[in-house]
């Protein structure tokens, strides 16, 4: 892979171009992680609303039809459903982990297997994510693509 970069005062805002022959899953990678650079949501704690990189999120979970979300510095509440939450970070580092959850793929610690074959995530800040069984192969798939890719 050859890295370009242009620097000059015309430029208003940074724009970023990959040419290649084809998407694999290194520019899928590539592609992934600027994604995340520029994706925000708005949060809320404590009466106070906060803008959160989503690559800061380490997961969202959904109680009672409200959304939060977690992160290094706490929970916030967002005013968004889990669905909606899903379709704008579909393109990002995160997958379903159950009907009520979902979680980023890059703050995660360890995997261990759990009963009826669900997996059990440890995540940063020491929190526990349980993969049910209906998402569980999927996340299989997609870790092993991660990691051994």
């Amino acid at each position: 892979m050859k890295l370009i970069i242009n620097t000059d005062d015309r430029y208003a805002e940074t724009e970023i171009i990959v040419n290649c022959s084809r998407i694999g899953d290194e520019t899928e990678k590539l592609l992934a992680a600027i994604r995340m650079l520029d994706m925000k949501l708005a949060g809320i704690r404590d009466g106070r609303q906060y803008v959160i990189e989503a690559s800061d999120i380490i997961y969202i979970e959904s109680t009672d039809k409200r959304c939060f979300l977690y992160t290094m510095t706490g929970a916030y509440e967002n005013q968004m459903n889990l669905s909606e939450l899903e379709t704008r970070l579909a393109d990002r580092d995160f997958m379903r982990a159950s009907k009520n959850c979902l979680f980023n793929l890059k703050h995660i610690k360890s995997i261990e297997p759990d009963l009826d074959r669900r997996l059990t995530l440890t995540m940063e800040r020491d929190l526990v994510v349980i993969v049910s069984r209906q998402y569980s192969g999927l996340v299989k798939e997609k870790l092993e693509g991660v990691y051994h890719g």
